[in-house]
């Protein structure tokens, strides 16, 4: 059974909401940087230190009690994602984690190959790719973006990935205007011609059930400082591929799987702070088992905020001079809203709000594809509000009462 979504008792569980500015309580519309931090995985991250840290392999209580808490970690990211607990790997973040994963994959790259990535995606879910593409000769195509709905064109998904595809890059959610693509019938495609499927998960992860089979991802991504965890990448690679995958990495180091991604020695300290994060997650929800709660907390979550999200865009179509870029009703979004005010760069309104304990930022946050394509690149890019299940209607309402004031 759904559990009623509680959102004053989810607030007692980030301590940051007690932060003032200029004696007025913060208002954390800044998500899709980086979420809260939530108190169970505070206490995790502090917890570890607290009690000693150690490295791997050692006989004494500190190294011992180090891999079981990552071994519990992976465990928690494992039933978040919907993958095998073996299929999991940490790292600094995704953007490394991707990179270390492009350089492996180009291995197997030769000529005549091509890859697939998409303009409406952020740039740590091209570039890597790209880079490797350079390196390896090897020919790369765009997917489109439909600079009318904000949704990626698949009009012509058979001529871009083909019998020479060897990989297409995808992220689940734009993390600048918060449009969920169609991962699984691109992948369907991607499946059909042999080429792996590497899917960016990061702005979807706080917002969205995930399930990486059923997205038909061969690698799924995410970071544990977006779904309300500490500085953590992490990824899911399917078996199959992670067993035939030759990373970069020093002689000794461990070559079973996932060890052989995880090059060096790991944020320990980060890594308690995931399941922290995860477990925050499955408390809204119900169930029999951890991943079972997960999903339905999740649920909770996306219901939660597209309520919130969808009368947060009505309520700025109605202010003069407000530019929203969101796709169309019916298309499923995330609750990332982004928009202009006339008269004013994304920096202005973004310091109007902050002064007033509004915090919103400014930028094309990566999406540089997107914001060239729309022709507000070099003009400031966006400003981007994006809600977490934190977030009230009063604060939505008080913001849009600021705004207007500013936009006169």
């Amino acid at each position: 059974m759904q559990k009623t979504f509680d959102v004053e008792a989810v607030r007692k569980e980030f301590p940051a909401l007690g932060r003032k500015v200029g004696g007025r309580p913060a208002v954390y519309l800044d998500g899709p940087g980086g979420s809260q931090v939530a108190r169970g995985a505070i206490e995790a991250v502090a917890g570890y230190m607290e009690r000693g840290g150690a490295n791997l392999h050692g006989a004494f209580a500190t190294s011992v009690e180090t891999e079981e808490i990552i071994a519990g970690a992976r465990a928690a990211a494992a039933a978040l994602l919907g993958a095998e607990v073996e299929e999991v790997a940490f790292g600094p973040n995704m953007t490394t984690l991707t990179f270390a994963l492009s350089r492996a994959l180009a291995r197997e790259w030769g000529e005549g190959d091509e890859i697939v990535v998409t303009e409406l995606d952020h740039r740590a879910n091209v570039d890597p790719w790209l880079l490797a593409a350079s390196d390896k000769g090897v020919k790369t195509r765009w997917i489109r973006v439909d600079t009318g709905t904000l949704t990626l064109d698949l009009s012509d998904l058979e001529e871009k990935i083909n019998e020479r595809t060897r990989l297409v890059a995808v992220g689940l959610a734009s993390n600048a205007v918060g449009t969920v693509n169609e991962v699984a019938e691109i992948s369907r495609r991607a499946h059909e011609v042999g080429a792996v499927v590497a899917v960016d998960a990061v702005h979807a992860a706080p917002h969205l059930p995930m399930d990486r089979d059923a997205l038909g991802a061969d690698v799924l991504s995410c970071s544990a400082y977006k779904f309300f965890g500490p500085h953590v990448g992490i990824v899911a690679v399917r078996r199959p591929l992670f067993e035939r995958l030759e990373p970069y990495k020093v002689e000794p180091a461990p070559d079973n799987i996932p060890d052989r991604l995880e090059t060096g020695t790991q944020n320990h300290e980060g890594i308690a702070g995931v399941e922290g994060a995860v477990d925050f997650i499955a408390s809204l929800g119900g169930g029999s088992g951890l991943r079972e709660k997960i999903l339905s907390g999740m649920r909770a979550i996306e219901e939660y905020e597209d309520s919130l999200a969808q009368s947060f865009r009505a309520a700025l179509r109605e202010i003069s001079g407000v530019t929203l870029y969101a796709a169309p009703d019916g298309v499923r979004k995330t609750p990332t809203v982004a928009f202009r005010l006339a008269g004013h760069t994304p920096r202005e309104v973004c310091e109007y709000m902050a002064e007033r304990g509004f915090f919103v930022a400014d930028g094309d946050f990566y999406a540089s594809t997107l914001a060239g394509r729309l022709g507000i690149r070099d003009e400031g890019g966006f400003v981007r509000a994006g809600l977490a299940p934190y977030n009230t209607a009063e604060e939505i309402e008080e913001f849009i009462g600021v705004l207007a004031e500013l936009a006169g």
